[in-house]
């Protein structure tokens, strides 16, 4: 095959030779991995979808894509030498289509920033070669400084890449095609290969036009940028994604926002993002502490800035900070003569340098390269790297906080506008139609169930029958009251007009209690403790204060009311202590929710105490086998299993992931379930501790119901849909590997994967309104139980959206429900019915939730693992072994024992 080589300049030996290793024996085909049989087949849709339930008609943020299968596209793998950044890339991608249009064949192809490069038409050869040079400024012709000579980079220099691309496949759309038909009724895998083509090629405009997130894209065209305090501000954009569905193709689009740091000085930057540095500019002659540089250089790392005393365009990224300030910093120059940093600005720029006693940025992984920090400013369009506080967290949600009808709004906005995805010509060059309308379907609303109380109220049932399906207990008892006699309270911090409220408080929580018919004993066994706010700094002195109480109340007690004066990060402490050293189950609240005593305040704390005490707020009044006979008896228990992994911060390359698995321990009631959690390997998704944990929560469901459960029904969240067969394969090992423990034990096995972090949205639709009549309706979000499981579904696998609550502020966002394996062969109507009902029996509300209870559960055993963890090791109570630079994840630091006596109680709801 020849070599055209196109160059825009000569390209020296050493860059030659340099491409030659990169070269040698790729012929691209690792691109496309070859496909493994499969070893477990996933569940198909056992039906044409369920039939229960009123309809409703409905609109979906899909966007359906017609392609043509007959179209090719060539895919061509691209080298870049030396190996850009992905805006470079792009960059010299988009000179290279200019200037070489006849070679390339007129074709304007699609391009990943990376390795790949997609294109409607062939090009005049397999293999090209050109040259291309970008006025980018390299590191060795600059200094951070500035140069020495008196160019001072007036003329920016030219940097030359070389260009591989070399053929690797020809594809067309036929498999695709054929994989979304709904004749073809033989198990194909999805042609990865075509649908991630046709995905870059619907990115390519947004990505020339917005700043890129992951699978989103942030533009100030959506609407301003908003301020959200400590040195963020929010950008607003959107999310898309191509997913096969039963209508075809179609483009989810989403609105989406995110946190961006704020472009300006990195002093100023400082100031707004760290508490301890608001003064910063008053105190030019304070040195840091080492906590708080510590501090700072977490705030700063990986940031990239550019230097505001000479002109450039070069970004520098913060690989950290000096460990000298800055008027003790020298550095060498080109002859090797050694400057003192303050006088080489104050001769070369003359500029003095203000806050001498900060350290300097580190700009460089290896070197000593530094740069005054009041001489930096933070460049646009990073997104935010650090934690959200809970302020930013509240400011970020309102501003993607839209009704139904401003957000259906806004996503046909983008798919009309001048930045999404059909804002360029790649519709026509590859022969697509995007159809700018949304998907209307009829999903159908699913009735509420009848709801069982306790006997000791004046209400025994009731059918939810208000439009949220909320209900109260206003004449109603829990189904299950329990009886509190031995009780304590221990206040932390508070005024003293706050802490005199405490007994009244404690009166009016009897009271309510008793309404509810629950019963908590008017006297605590000892009297309230008040303690100061700083016992929660410190662990070890809040330890044998906690230890003090239960010697005191003769080491019984069944639950410890704490209230703080606000939110503390001594909370972690508190819950780690009191659930594994001292083994009682506490209640936490905060003194201004003691101002106003509400009653429905005092009924969420009765209902959160009682779960957590061993007792229940509602049941089924139709039992699940009355109503769902089929499958369901009496005398034949069924488990409901619930797990979750949870990952540490992104930021955080070194802490355990935790993983939590909760199971039912009750049949047919199903409403009550206990925790394993452990942490594992970091950010390792399928949960390694699986089989044990399953093992453990079958042995307590013998102990509980004398019986092994006959059937498993096992709730999987977190995992993402790349992951879906991985998980499916190795955590069905796992849950049959723990049956087999009990000789001759074979339960059937339903296994399904529940997300809540997907794009699809639904909204409420009707042709025969009037026009205000139908904006109103535009407003209202759809109701709950409302639950889809056509068009917009998985073309032949077994999943459904159901939207179980009613959403009180933005858009609803339905849980989808996507089952793996079903050995129970459940029908569309039984399963949807099945976790609808359950949405009905969580603990802590008089509502249905958006989630199944058994992985809401497990979400929330999974955060109270991560809080144990947290605090631990940032108290060094337990520490992983770690080095920066690594090659494997450190060895994974345990969970602290839970004391036997709350092992069995739901004590992390």
């Amino acid at each position: 095959m020849n070599h055209l080589v196109s160059y825009t300049d000569s390209a020296p030996k050493e860059l030659q030779q340099q491409t030659k290793a990169s070269l040698k024996g790729d012929d691209g085909k690792k691109l496309i991995p070859a496909r493994k049989p499969q070893a477990v087949i996933v569940a198909r849709r056992p039906d044409s979808g369920g039939k229960e339930g009123s309809v409703i008609s409905l609109l979906a943020n899909h966007f359906l894509v017609q392609f043509d299968p007959s179209q090719k596209i060539y895919h061509y793998n691209v080298e870049i030498t030396p190996h850009p950044s992905k805006d470079v890339a792009r960059a010299i991608k988009q000179k290279l289509v200019n200037n070489n249009s006849a070679v390339l064949c007129g074709a304007t192809p699609a391009y990943d920033g990376r390795k790949n490069l997609y294109s409607p038409v062939e090009f005049q050869n397999d293999k090209l070669e050109f040259y291309i040079s970008l006025p980018i400024p390299t590191s060795k012709l600059t200094s951070p400084y500035g140069e020495m000579s008196d160019l001072k980079e007036k003329h920016e220099q030219l940097k030359l890449f070389r260009i591989n691309i070399k053929l690797v496949s020809k594809i067309n759309g036929k498999e695709l095609s054929n994989y979304l038909s709904k004749e073809d009724d033989d198990w194909i895998p999805l042609p990865q290969d075509y649908l991630h083509a046709l995905d870059v090629v619907l990115r390519e405009s947004p990505t020339e036009k917005c700043i890129p997130v992951g699978r989103s894209f942030y533009s100030s065209s959506m609407g301003r940028s908003k301020d959200i305090g400590g040195g963020a501000v929010g950008l607003r954009g959107f999310f898309q994604s191509l997913r096969p569905t039963q209508q075809g193709l179609a483009l989810n689009v989403d609105f989406s926002v995110t946190a961006f740091h704020e472009s300006i000085g990195v002093i100023a930057y400082l100031q707004k993002r760290l508490e301890f540095l608001r003064d910063l500019s008053q105190r030019k002659t304070a040195q840091l502490t080492g906590e708080e540089r510590k501090e700072v250089e977490k705030a700063l790392k990986n940031i990239r800035v550019f230097v505001c005393h000479r002109e450039t365009v070069q970004r520098y990224r913060v690989y950290g900070l000096t460990e000298e300030v800055t008027e003790n910093l020298w550095f060498a120059d080109r002859d090797g003569k050694n400057l003192r940093l303050v006088n080489y600005f104050k001769d070369q720029y003359n500029y003095d340098i203000q806050f001498r006693k900060l350290p300097c940025l580190q700009i460089s992984r290896s070197k000593p390269c530094y740069l005054p920090m009041e001489l930096c400013v933070i460049c646009e369009g990073q997104k935010f790297l650090g934690k959200l506080s809970d302020d930013q967290t509240a400011r970020i949600l309102k501003m993607g906080c839209q009704r139904p009808g401003e957000r259906k709004t806004i996503v046909e906005g983008v798919m009309r506008g001048t930045v999404g995805p059909t804002s360029g010509d790649q519709e026509k060059e590859f022969k697509l139609q995007v159809s700018r309308e949304m998907t209307k379907l009829t999903g159908r609303i699913l009735h509420p169930p009848k709801l069982k109380l306790g006997d000791g109220g004046h209400v025994r049932n009731l059918t939810p029958s208000r439009h949220d399906c909320q209900w109260n207990l206003l004449d109603g008892h829990v189904f299950e009251g329990t009886t509190i006699e031995r009780w304590a309270l221990i206040s932390f911090g508070g005024t003293p007009d706050q802490k005199s409220n405490v007994p009244r408080f404690i009166n009016q929580l009897c009271q309510r209690c008793e309404q509810l018919g629950i019963f908590l004993n008017k006297n605590t066994v000892i009297s309230p403790q008040f303690e100061s706010i700083q016992i929660l700094n410190n662990v070890t002195l809040l330890e044998s204060k906690l230890k003090r109480i239960l010697r005191t109340a003769s080491n019984n007690l069944q639950l410890l009311i704490c209230i703080m004066e606000r939110k503390h990060k001594g909370y972690a402490d508190l819950k780690r202590i009191a659930e594994t050293s001292v083994g009682v189950v506490s209640q936490c609240c905060l003194y201004p929710n003691l101002n106003k005593l509400s009653s429905q305040f005092l009924a969420n704390l009765a209902l959160k105490i009682n779960a957590k005490v061993g007792g229940c707020t509602v049941a089924l009044y139709n039992s699940l086998p009355s109503q769902l006979p089929r499958l369901f008896h009496i005398d034949e228990p069924v488990i409901f299993m619930g797990a979750d992994v949870t990952h540490p911060h992104p930021l955080d390359d070194v802490s355990p992931s935790v993983a939590a698995v909760v199971g039912s321990m009750n049949w047919p009631t199903a409403n009550k379930y206990i925790s394993r959690i452990r942490s594992q390997t970091h950010r390792q998704e399928i949960i390694l501790d699986l089989g044990a944990m399953v093992g453990e929560l079958l042995d307590d469901f013998y102990q509980e119901v004398e019986k092994l459960p006959n059937r498993i029904i096992f709730f999987r969240d977190g995992v993402s849909e790349t992951q879906f067969y991985k998980v499916l394969e190795e955590e069905l090992q796992s849950i049959r590997c723990a049956c087999s423990r009990f000789p001759g034990y074979k339960p059937t096995i339903t296994f399904a994967v529940v997300q809540k972090r997907h794009h699809t949205r639904l909204f409420p639709f009707e042709t025969d309104q009037s026009s205000t009549q139908k904006n109103n309706f535009l407003y209202e979000n759809i109701p709950p139980g409302t639950v889809v499981d056509s068009v917009i579904t998985h073309p032949k696998e077994f999943d459904f959206y159901l939207c179980s609550h009613w959403g009180v502020k933005g858009t609803s966002r339905p849980t989808h429900y996507h089952v793996l394996w079903d050995e129970n062969q459940f029908t569309s109507d039984e399963l949807q019915k099945l976790v609808y009902n359950l949405c009905y029996t969580f603990v802590r509300c008089t509502k249905p939730i958006s989630l199944v209870p058994p992985a809401y559960y497990a979400h929330l055993a999974a955060y109270r693992g991560r809080l144990y963890l947290e605090r631990s090791e940032s108290l060094g109570l337990f520490r992983s072994t770690s080095t920066l630079s690594r090659a494997a994840p450190p060895k994974t630091a345990p969970l602290p024992k839970l004391s036997e006596n709350i092992k069995k109680l739901m004590f992390y709801c």
